[in-house]
């Protein structure tokens, strides 16, 4: 795209894909300002980034804080678009108070899955009719070899059941909503193949689960396409939805820790280019299973990559530029959908 071109003369990506899957964008309250011609545009799904885990909605015991949260739908029912709901249980953005007593100590097994109960019917209730997928546990699965689920409070506390108590307690809640495991470094053989168990698993012991989330952070090398291809059909063979929840890729690989870069060196949009059009070829042959394409954002002037593994380095993952023009991805992107 050149600046003399005007934004009506690019195609909305929400178009594109209407005949494969929805295409979303992980939002903020900053980004909703900042992003928000680019996101009524483009996208037709949103992900609140942060405003719905439990530390955000829900930082002391007896009170709630849905604010963000309700802007984030708010703007969705605006402009047309669906919502996906994140998080209900994380080891990670869950406050203290959770996971103790009166005294300070650890809660027992049933004060802290009457907090979980309580806290995901609260919640899944007040957005109900208007969340229609929901990502009910978080990364549980272990990057570890020897183990399946990783150490984590709700482990110790509650025990390996508090995976399908928080999808029982929200189907209950909401029997419409689509219920997702998420989770990253999905597409790795080994943890692929841990998130099939808990999977199957839960689905033999006929815990409400409808789907799989493939957060998809990845870069211009990793996953390569066959082990992407490998997850997918490993996680359809178990009869749920598949949801790409997180995408993005990393103009960087994982080992690199440069931190000189203050723009994009020569080739690497043209690498990114290439990745995103074979990574949207792969997820249009498997159309009948993907129902949902979200990237972790929206732009490159705001991403969680800045500063992140690496501090004080930029990152440039998605398919518009910090002006909100489209990039060679974009267009690869578009072409991959047409093609």
């Amino acid at each position: 795209m050149t600046q003399r071109q005007a934004p009506e003369d690019i195609p909305k990506l929400r178009e594109v894909f209407e005949p494969y899957f929805r295409i979303g964008a992980a939002v903020n309250p900053s980004t909703l300002s900042t992003q928000r011609e680019l996101l009524a545009r483009h996208f037709n799904s949103v992900t609140a980034e942060n405003e719905m885990k439990f530390a955000s909605l829900h930082p002391e015991e007896g009170r709630y804080a849905f604010e963000e949260a309700d802007r984030i739908v708010d703007f969705a029912a605006a402009h047309g678009m669906a919502v996906r709901g994140h998080t209900l249980v994380w080891h990670n953005q869950t406050p203290p108070w959770v996971f103790q007593n009166p005294t300070g100590g650890a809660a027992n097994r049933e004060t802290l899955l009457a907090r979980m109960k309580s806290h995901i019917e609260t919640v899944v209730s007040r957005y109900k009719g208007l969340i229609y997928a929901w990502d009910v546990v978080n990364e549980a699965v272990s990057d570890d070899g020897g183990e399946l689920l990783r150490p984590s409070k709700w482990l110790d506390i509650a025990g390996e059941d508090f995976i399908a108590k928080a999808f029982e307690y929200a189907h209950a809640t909401d029997p419409q909503a689509l219920l997702f495991y998420n989770d990253y470094n999905e597409s790795v053989p080994e943890k692929r193949e841990k998130i099939c168990e808990l999977v199957r698993s839960l689905k033999e012991r006929e815990v409400p689960i409808h789907g799989v989330g493939l957060q998809a952070h990845w870069n211009l090398v990793h996953p390569s396409l066959d082990d992407i291809r490998q997850a997918i059909e490993r996680y359809a063979s178990l009869g749920v939805k598949l949801h790409i929840t997180e995408l993005d890729v990393s103009v960087f690989l994982h080992e690199d820790r440069r931190t000189d870069q203050k723009e994009p060196e020569a080739g690497m949009l043209e690498r990114q280019a290439e990745r995103y059009g074979q990574i949207f070829r792969l997820f249009k042959e498997y159309g009948e299973h993907i129902e949902s394409v979200t990237f972790w954002g929206a732009a490159d002037d705001y991403t969680w990559l800045d500063n992140f593994p690496v501090r004080g380095r930029k990152n440039w993952p998605f398919l518009f530029d910090a002006g909100h023009r489209p990039k060679p991805s974009f267009h690869e992107v578009v072409e991959a959908a047409r093609s």
